[in-house]
This record gives structure tokens, sequence and C-alpha cells, in this order.
């Protein structure tokens, strides 16, 4: 069974056998085929929350019915009968499950909560029974080992058969019936604790928002005090400007607000999530999440829980990730030292009287852009129309792969904002559905993401698949275009990275397919998305001034350019200091940990700069305490994007970022493979090498030697 995207947790329970939970009535339209056009999709319009329970129970029931015919076959193991049958069993579960988790993500109500409550560490036991089953284990191991120089399977299938057989031993399906049942219960207890970490974070983001009046507003741009306005309307405020507890809304509020004492009030509020002492405070959850995962890890028979996430990495082993991150972690700080010293010296002139701290960086920063590039963001941001970067990216994607998108009318959505384009390939044959969600709303999880609620694959009868992107931007008036900043720019190519991964595979065996790779490659494609935004190609055609119409001045363009190396101190500065802490709270084994005092001692340890805070403070990391998903693994946006430096100047090599013979190649040793093939062998075949971390260097501005 591969690892569900929809779950919040690996599997736990006490009971290890296959046997199945009581039948339940359940609501069909979660469970059936999805029917419709473009070979089914997302019922969308059917849910309802109080179907979830049933029909993910009977969904449960089914696939165990289905495992343990597998498990009882008198057949000696195969592929065929144990591997292949694996990959075609849990598809209910799997269409109901990933509507779940979509509510989950993007509707999570009074209503939903107390449902994810119950059912996550009911489907961590589920998968647990089944990865844990002794008989069942015993076939996979057979036919494993039978496959492993079987001449007659493809080198995908050994993939797959390997993927299957590695999952169940990381799972603990070795270890002796005691130590099995203490995993599952381990995982059940993390369940619950994933669950209530993202609870409580939700509830800090959606309940603490800072209402202003119109004398408060002291340097925000025309868009951000409209997009306020529309939020506390939204929340029964009318006449007052609403900044939210999210990234979203917090960072551009922080960039242009020349109201001090307010940039310290927002800030406060934003880094302080989940780390009040109240009834949301995350740092005990926390203590518990990382003291299960250190015992877990030892039952596995790993030193720590890093050791256990990274074995199948592409990294392998936290001490290379951790050479990676400090090599780069003395020229990030150096930098911040530049950049702090350069703003301070503006405040000292504008006779400010202050020291400058996390509260001005981003205010000071642009104020050093605007002397040292004579570029104000501002002026680049009414060229950055949300419309008109959703078509640069479908252009693009046309351009390097040959995809054509149209809208795709009919189809049910899970609420208005959302809409549906059809994509094709260059030649006019469908490869899959592209679902897009921009705006924020209440009971939404903040940041940007892309989803997979179908993957591609081919061994049973072609089957496309469906991507999603999602976001949180603000809703200006009606009628107006809703503009966004350069860095919100980036982050829309990046997912839409993600998305064309997806669109782009051609794999026969949905385990292997699309995203499903190791964490600290999955983040190369969307990395490398990001480069195509700057070109002159997309700028020239899409960055359109939203009240003119005009492209954007060329001279503006060089500036951009010219200033791509800005404020990389505090970028990789604040990314890092986070990925460090990861990486050393998973390293540090049993260890009672308070991670407030934990993260303050690494932090000075690390010599990091007071005048800035890690991106994801402890107590509202989501990527690593929502669930095991990145847990020791943050790291892999940086392994990631030294490859995607690396992989760039092929296209720069070549001489065109458009080349089609360099994307040809992308695409088909890299994006159209999944999880095939090693990733490390994928990367070979596309650059004729292993990636050079120099490029990365180069790019951010810091010595390569």
């Amino acid at each position: 069974m591969h690892r569900r995207s929809f779950l919040f947790a690996s599997a736990a329970s006490a009971a290890m056998t296959l046997s199945p939970p009581p039948a339940v009535a359940a609501p069909s339209e979660l469970l059936a085929p999805w029917r419709g056009a473009y070979g089914g999709t997302p019922p969308f319009d059917k849910v309802k929350v109080a179907d979830f329970a049933p029909a993910m129970q009977a969904a449960m029931a089914e696939e165990m019915a289905e495992v343990r015919a597998i498990a009882a076959n008198p057949a000696p193991p195969t592929f065929d009968n144990t591997f292949a049958a694996l990959e075609r069993s849990g598809r209910a579960l799997n269409r109901a499950g990933t509507i779940y988790a979509i509510w989950c993500a993007n509707f999570s109500t009074p209503e939903l909560q107390p449902v994810q409550v119950e059912l996550e560490p009911r489907l961590a036991a589920h998968e647990s029974a089944i990865l844990q089953d002794a008989k069942l284990f015993a076939r996979v191991e057979a036919a494993y080992q039978a496959s492993r120089n079987d001449p007659k399977l493809t080198a995908e299938q050994k993939r797959v058969a390997w993927r299957r057989w590695n999952a169940f031993v990381r799972a603990g399906a070795k270890l002796d019936p005691q130590a099995r049942s203490r995993v599952a219960q381990i995982n059940a207890e993390l369940a619950t604790l994933f669950t209530t970490f993202n609870q409580n974070l939700l509830a800090e983001e959606g309940g603490q928002v800072h209402y202003l009046k119109p004398d408060q507003l002291g340097g925000l741009p025309a868009d951000l005090r409209a997009a306020a306005a529309a939020a506390a309307d939204e929340r029964g405020h009318p006449g007052e400007f609403a900044i939210l507890n999210t990234r979203s809304s917090v960072d551009p509020f922080l960039t242009y607000s020349d109201q001090r004492a307010l940039r310290e009030a927002v800030w406060r509020t934003f880094y302080n999530r989940g780390d009040n002492g109240d009834a949301h405070d995350n740092n005990a959850v926390i203590k518990q999440i990382l003291k299960l995962r250190a015992e877990r890890a030892k039952l596995l028979g790993y030193p720590t829980h890093a050791h256990w996430r990274l074995e199948d990495a592409m990294a392998k082993t936290p001490q290379a990730a951790m050479d990676l991150m400090l090599r780069v972690w003395p020229s990030a700080i150096a930098r911040v030292r530049e950049e702090v010293a350069e703003m301070q010296s503006i405040a000292d002139a504008e006779k400010a009287q202050i020291t400058i701290s996390p509260w001005d960086y981003r205010f000071y920063a642009e104020k050093v852009r605007e002397r040292r590039y004579a570029l104000d963001m501002n002026a680049v941001k009414p060229y950055l129309q949300l419309e008109k970067l959703r078509e640069a990216m479908f252009w693009a994607s046309g351009e390097l792969y040959g995809f054509t998108y149209s809208p795709a009318p009919g189809v049910p959505v899970p609420h208005p904002d959302v809409r549906v384009w059809q994509v094709k390939d260059a030649a006019g044959r469908h490869r899959g559905l592209w679902y897009f969600d921009p705006y924020a709303r209440t009971g939404k999880r903040s940041g940007a993401w892309m989803n997979a609620y179908r993957a591609q694959e081919t061994f049973d009868g072609a089957v496309t698949t469906i991507v999603s992107n999602n976001a949180n931007f603000q809703k200006g008036a009606p009628g107006e275009p809703v503009l966004v900043s350069w860095d919100d720019a980036k982050t829309l190519f990046h997912e839409f990275g993600h998305a064309l991964h997806g669109l782009n595979s051609a794999v026969a065996y949905p385990t292997v397919s699309g995203t499903r790779v190791s964490r600290d490659y999955v983040e190369f494609p969307s990395q490398l998305n990001e480069h195509w935004l700057p070109t002159p190609q997309i700028l020239g055609r899409f960055a359109l001034h939203h009240k003119t119409g005009e492209p954007i001045p060329a001279e503006l363009v060089a500036k951009i350019e010219k200033a791509k190396t800005f404020r990389q101190g505090f970028d990789v500065t604040e990314y890092l200091a986070s990925a460090l802490i990861d990486m050393k709270l998973h390293l540090a084994g049993d260890a009672d940990i308070d991670p407030d005092a934990f993260e303050k001692a690494e932090l000075v340890a690390l010599n990091m700069p007071a005048e800035l805070p890690m991106r994801h403070r402890t107590p509202q990391f989501q990527h690593i305490f929502s669930s095991d998903g990145y847990a020791a693994g943050y790291y892999s946006y940086l392994w990631s994007e030294v490859l995607d430096h690396d992989a760039w100047e092929a296209f720069i090599d070549a001489g065109d970022p458009f080349d089609k013979a360099t994307a040809a190649r992308l695409r088909d040793t890299v994006l159209s493979r999944g999880d095939t093939s090693d990733p490390a062998d994928q990367y070979r075949a596309f650059r004729g090498r292993d990636p050079d971390v120099k490029a990365y260097l180069r790019e951010k501005g810091f010595p390569v030697v």
C-alpha cells in the first residue's frame, strides 16, 4: 500500500490482524468510481461533512477485504498476484480520502474538526493493520525477492516491488509482535497529535486579526488597502481594515507599513502562533511528537527519526543534509550582516532612532532596494495580475512541453471560487485536469500548495491525472484584478511546477506516478519552474499594467534582473534556520526537549542574526508537526534548489530558456518518470553528471569557493 497523500499520519493500531472493521452504511457518492467526462471527476457537489466518517469506514472495510484476499491467495507469490494486486486495492479509500483531505485543507469548519479527531487515528490504524500483517508481508517478501532477478519484469516493475516491500519494512513488518504493536500505538497517538497541532494553528490564524482604522494605513499601497477592507467586511467590520494572521497578509504589511508600532504588533502576533501559553499552545504537543518519533525510530532499528526519514531519500543520511546546509549557512548569515548594516545606515540617516529589529527588516530592505537598484516593487506589482500570471504559466508550459488549456465547464467544484481547465498535449490528447483555488477563506489552511486528486497510470488501462493548485490571495473589490507581489508570483510558478510534474507523468503504476518521489527530489521540478517567471518572453507578454494594458517597461525588467541577488541573506537565512532546527530536533533522539528553549539555544549556537526570525518557528512549524511528511526533511528545499539552479544552467548553456531540446530531455528523463528509477540516476540522465552546488551559490551571489 503506497503512502496516501490524504493521510496525516503514517499508520497505527494495536490490532495487527487483517480482520475488517464492522460494516457500515455509507454514501455511495464518496465511494463510487468517479463519473462524467475526462475519465470521471470528484463529486464535489454531493459532499456532506456528515458522510465522511461512514464513507471512510466503509472504504477501509473494502480495502481490508481486498488485501485479505491477496494474502490468502494460494498461488505462488508473483509480481502480478501480489504487487499489481496491491496497486489495484484501496481505490474506494483513495477516492473518499482525497475528498476528505480537500475538506480538511480548505474547509476545516467547526463541524469538520471533530470528524478529523475521530478519523485520523482510525486511518492510521487501518494502514498499520495492513503494513504490519505477518501473513501479507511473507507474501510480499517472497514476491520481492523473486522480482529482483526476474528478467521478464521491467525496471519500473522492479522499482514498484522495491517501493512496496520497503514500505512494509519501514513500518515494522520485520519486528517481533510486541514491537510491531508498540510502533502501531505510537502512530495512532501521532495521528491524533498531528490533528491537534493543525487545529491549534488554524485557530490562531483564524482567530487573531488586527483591525485597523483609516489613519493606521500609512505606507500601504492601494491594492493592499482594498484587500484589507474586503477582509474586514467579510468578518463583519465594515469601515475597518483587517490584517489577517497569515503570511499572505502579514508579509506585505511588514514590507510597506510605515507604522512601526503596528508592524511590531502584527509581527509578534504572527510569529507567536501556537506559543501563547493558552488553549492553542503547541509546545506540549510538539514535545510529545518528538518523543514518540524518537521511540519509533529506535524500535525500527535507527538511531534517530532523522536517520529513519532520510534512509530512502536522495540525501540518504542526515550528515549529507547537514553538510550541505552548513556549507551555505556561513555565507547566508554573513550576507545578513551586510544587509542589516545597509538598512541601519538608512534608518540613521532618516534619524529614526531605532535599531533594526525583525519587524523592520522587510520595510527597510525595500528602502535599500530603491536606493541601490532604483527599484520600487510597488512599481512592479501593477503589472502582476493574478489572471495574467495564470495565462503566463499556461503559455510557458505550452512552449516547453506542448500543453494547451481550455476551460472545463460542468465539472463539479468544491467552492464557487474554484475553476477547472482541461489540459491536452501537443498531439491533442487529453492529459488531465487542473483545478485552481487561489483565494483565502475561513477554514482554509494558510500558504500555497499542490494536490494530486488522481494519479496517472496505464497498467490496467489509461488513467489521466487530476491536479490542483491552491493559494490564499485576498480578493479585492468586485471587478478589480488581483495584484500579487513578486514573491507571490514566484510561488505561483513554484506550485504550478508541481502540477506540471504530475501532468507530464507517463508511467504504468500509481505508486511511482507523478510527484510520488522522495521528499528532497519532489521540490526540484517546482523550484526549477520558478526560473521562467523573470524571462523576457514571460514578462513582455504577460506582465501588463492592470489599468493601461501596457507591458512592463524594459528598464524595469532590467532592474529586476540586476536586483536578483537582493535580500538573499534574509531569504536563505530565515529558511535555513528552520531547516537546521528541524534536523537538530530530530537528531536529538529521545532527549527531553523543551521546544522553546531548544530553539533559542540552538539558534544562539548557530550565531543566528537577531534581526530576523526562522521562517517557521517551532510552535507553528506545520511542515514537520502536522504530519510526518517533512519531519527531518525541511532541508529538502535547499537540496532541490541545488538541483534546480544546476539544471537551469542547462537551459542557459543552450542559449534559450525555452530551448525545446533541453525541455524534451527534462520531460523524458525527469518529469515523465515519477519514481520509476533512483532520482540521482534521473538527474544524471538529464544533466550528464551529478549536480554541482556552485550554480546555487552563484545564483545567490554567495562566494563559490
